[in-house]
């Protein structure tokens, strides 16, 4: 089957690092960089509410503190929720979206990253541009 064809089930992560809409900003700060992360789905209740990523993370950051230094950033990070910098109703995909359909949207919305979601609703996966890429050339 040609890489393009595939489903991105085949090369989506199925484990994978969520956070809630109330969790404070330094934590997924922490998590990102101890997991080399750069986004990560928004859980509240079992339903995907947003995404966040490393530029959020950034604009927060740049938006209020741009001569601050390391103590002050990760004390305003600390003072911020998820909810006020996720990204709202995310791009998401099915299971059965091909590689080829998935690279489009993630070009098309200039985004990273895509939430897998099944018939429910529920998060079931997500997919970055890294695994797009490894599935495109044989490696997942």
């Amino acid at each position: 089957m040609e890489a393009e064809e595939r489903s991105i089930a085949s090369v989506m992560r199925e484990e994978f690092v969520s956070v809630a809409s109330k969790d404070q900003l330094d934590f997924v700060d922490d998590v990102m960089k101890l997991g080399r992360i750069r986004h990560m789905p928004v859980v509240d209740e079992g339903r995907l509410v947003g995404v966040v990523s490393q530029r959020d993370l950034l604009a927060a950051a740049l938006s209020k503190a741009l001569d601050f230094d390391q103590g002050q950033r990760r004390n305003f990070l600390r003072s911020v929720q998820v909810s006020e910098v996720m990204s709202r109703q995310p791009i998401t995909v099915q299971s059965d979206t091909t590689l080829s359909e998935a690279t489009r949207t993630l070009l098309a919305h200039k985004i990273g990253c895509l939430p897998v979601l099944d018939a429910a609703e529920r998060l079931v996966g997500l997919v970055t541009e890294t695994d797009l890429l490894r599935g495109a050339y044989g490696l997942a």
